[in-house]
């Protein structure tokens, strides 16, 4: 089709004629088309395509997920009896493949594909190191720190958690812990102290895994005093773990010990466990058993600790990458990550599909060799160099190389050819409409863009890439397989077939859901039952954002957060719609914007929509470290720059999009994993006295809003 240089969406909000951007070439070679071929031999159905076999997945879930079990190779001592009650609401959950017995860690580190030992599973890479582990060493060194574990009294239903970076010792440490039945909670190395101990407190664990120091855009970012901190404040501790993360950096090991355990170098640690011959064992658990605690955002207040379980952790993930991103043993996946975000645990569970993972500690920015590279081709020469199949990325970093125009295939100074690149995922946020197509126009033009959703609620995705479909623009290319995801408008209606836009919903229980909400009991229940529950009852799924499907593409367009949805005169939009013109018409001029509707109680009538934009030089409000940040004033913002800005929206959306204000700010205020705070900075507008959460990782600009509400 002809390029069409213009938005989804007409002025009235109706949608336009789809843009395909690409279309797979030999669909039939893919595992996805392999799989429908088998669902049609196996059952004697009729699918002539993905929304066939989708529509078959919804209709016979159960059979669906036994399908995947098989086809994608879980590991089980025991099989299963049933796979799940087909008639169950979602809440409360249903148990899938009950009479399983079954170990998370034993799935990715022997897969069932069977790789070779002496191959590549692992490489562990920081800016300016690059690590080598194949699978035969990688079951040795959990094998050690699984006996150093037991040694120290870990048991099964423990917790470890891990204050680490994104390198193969993390890695370690989780499948040594998960392997003994305890659970694994990681957070990053650039996390507050305040933020961190609001996490672990909550789950008590009993070893903690720390870092010396991070090494992050050239700089080596001491974590003593954070450690030191923290450790302090947790009673539970037996034990701290000290990683030489970066090698040699001076920690004074002993004042990392807490209140009532010890403290020890890592190598100390694992030694006495290294002359020990017995070999790597599993504990062989029910499927529902825990593996990983994550959190919600806890912007503003404590972050809930999401509990998720071992087969429905695996089966989402292995479904995902085999079916969905069509990867393959001997494949390479990276995902830039923190330990902190729910795509740490997608990336390392690509193990569990024979897939070698790629670990990366450091900024995107800084290149091998930074004293004659450009920052921003730092992520396309790692790609080149360690032969990356899938690449996988936040919306942001994407739309950073769009406003650089980074073409890394025709640079300057040694360009790269991105030859080993079949797919790209972008996450985090909604991927605008100019950036799908600065991708396929500079980064590479036979590559399936991925734009995926999910989240970590449930540890995984409703909203799927998929190989033998097309990429349209500003679309997500479909709902996952065995997710019955539709859309309902506010009162409760399914209008998922009519291309309105409304709220996220799921119909039928899915295996990734949370297993529980910490601490176990009536406490967590209900946090879990209100998380999702609370707006359409037990059986709906309400998971919070704002949406609209393509009847045409069967594509899901990102709106925004339900939250976060702007209602002026009784119009429903969502804030993605707005930031898409910023970025295609003012990339130049601004960084980057927030979209907040504002009603005061007794003031406004109706709902004033008010959008910040963070203008080009403006100085960052937050230093990243633990010293105060004084939030200076933002750059005044022209009132030329406003008419320009009001008529791209009024031309690009319509009249109802324009919002009532424009006005510059300091910062953005996001999540650690960069996801805008819309609905912190919304109650604030709105004349609400709330706690702010540790997550915002920016907190300190937070008080310009407060000064800025106060006086308009």
């Amino acid at each position: 089709m002809p390029f069409m240089d213009q938005p989804e969406t007409n002025g009235n909000g109706h949608l336009m004629e789809p843009k395909e951007l690409w279309r797979p070439s030999i669909p039939e070679s893919t595992q996805v088309y392999q799989f429908k071929n088998r669902i049609i031999q196996r059952h004697g159905l009729s699918l002539q395509n993905y929304d066939d076999l989708r529509e078959w997945s919804i209709r016979s879930p159960a059979l669906f997920w036994e399908e995947i079990w098989h086809y994608t190779g879980v590991k089980a001592h025991k099989s299963y009896d049933t796979v799940f009650d087909e008639n169950a609401p979602l809440f409360p959950r249903p148990s899938f493949f009950q009479g399983s017995l079954l170990n998370f860690a034993e799935n990715l580190l022997f897969p069932a594909c069977n790789p070779n030992e002496d191959e590549i599973a692992v490489i562990s890479a920081t800016e300016s190191t690059r690590e080598s582990i194949s699978w035969k060493d990688l079951r040795e060194r959990v094998r050690v720190c699984a006996l150093a574990l037991e040694a120290v009294g870990v048991v099964e239903g423990d917790r470890v958690a891990g204050f680490v970076g994104n390198h193969a010792n993390t890695l370690v440490a989780m499948l040594a812990a998960t392997s003994l039945g305890a659970l694994w909670s990681g957070v990053s190395t650039d996390t507050g102290v305040h933020a961190v101990l609001e996490r672990l407190r909550q789950i008590e664990p009993k070893v903690l895994f720390v870092d010396n120091g991070a090494a992050y855009n050239g700089k080596v970012h001491p974590t003593q005093s954070k450690v030191t901190e923290v450790t302090a404040n947790l009673e539970c501790l037996d034990m701290v773990v000290v990683i030489d993360a970066v090698k040699d950096y001076p920690f004074e090991i002993p004042a990392a010990s807490p209140p009532k355990g010890k403290s020890v170098a890592l190598q100390d640690f694992l030694s006495s466990a290294e002359a020990i011959s017995k070999p790597l064992a599993f504990k062989y658990l029910p499927p529902d058993h825990p593996v990983y605690i994550l959190y919600s955002s806890g912007t503003t207040g404590a972050p809930k600790p999401i509990v998720h379980g071992a087969i429905g952790t695996l089966i989402q993930h292995k479904k995902e990458h085999v079916l969905h991103c069509d990867m393959r043993p001997g494949d390479r996946l990276f995902y830039f990550t923190t330990t902190t975000w729910m795509m740490w645990h997608w990336l390392v569970s690509g193990l569990a599909s024979g897939t070698s993972i790629v670990l990366y500690d450091g900024s995107p920015f800084r290149p091998l060799d930074p004293e004659n590279g450009k920052g921003d081709m730092a992520m396309p020469r790692l790609i080149d160099e360690l032969q990356i199949t899938h690449f996988g990325t936040s919306a942001k970093y994407l739309s950073v190389l769009e406003q650089n125009s980074l073409n890394p295939r025709e640079h300057p100074f040694r360009p790269v050819t991105l030859k080993s690149l079949r797919a790209i995922f972008s996450t985090g946020s909604s991927l605008a409409p100019s950036t799908f197509d600065f991708v396929y126009s500079s980064i590479h033009p036979d590559i399936m863009l991925g734009s995926i959703t999910g989240g970590t609620d449930i540890i995984s995705l409703f909203g799927a890439c998929c190989p033998i479909l097309p990429v349209t623009r500003g679309e997500i290319q479909c709902r996952g397989l065995g997710m019955a995801v539709s859309v309902f408008d506010y009162a409760g209606n399914d209008i998922g077939a009519s291309g309105e836009a409304g709220d996220l919903v799921c119909l039928k229980p899915f295996p990734s859901q949370p297993v529980m909400f910490w601490p176990p009991g009536p406490v967590g229940a209900e946090k879990y039952r209100a998380s999702y529950f609370d707006t359409f009852g037990p059986k709906i799924w309400h998971h919070g954002d704002f949406v609209r499907i393509n009847p045409r593409t069967g594509g899901l367009a990102m709106l925004g957060r339900s939250d976060g949805v702007l209602k002026p005169a009784g119009v429903r939009f969502g804030s993605a719609e707005i930031y898409n013109v910023i970025l295609k018409h003012f990339a130049d001029e601004i960084e980057d914007s927030l979209c907040i509707g504002r009603r005061r109680e007794g003031i406004e009538t109706d709902e004033t929509v008010v959008l910040f934009v963070k203008l080009m030089g403006t100085a960052p409000a937050s230093s990243g470290t633990s010293t105060p940040v004084i939030v200076e004033e933002p750059k005044a913002i022209s009132q030329d720059l406003i008419t320009r800005i009001q008529a791209a929206i009024r031309k690009e959306l319509s009249a109802r999009h324009v919002p009532a204000i424009v006005d510059s700010c300091p910062e953005i205020p996001v999540t650690s994993n960069g996801k805008k705070v819309e609905n912190t900075v919304k109650q604030i507008l709105c004349g609400l006295n709330i706690k702010t959460g540790a997550s915002v990782a920016n907190a300190a600009c937070l008080d310009w809003y407060r000064k800025w509400s106060n006086e308009h």
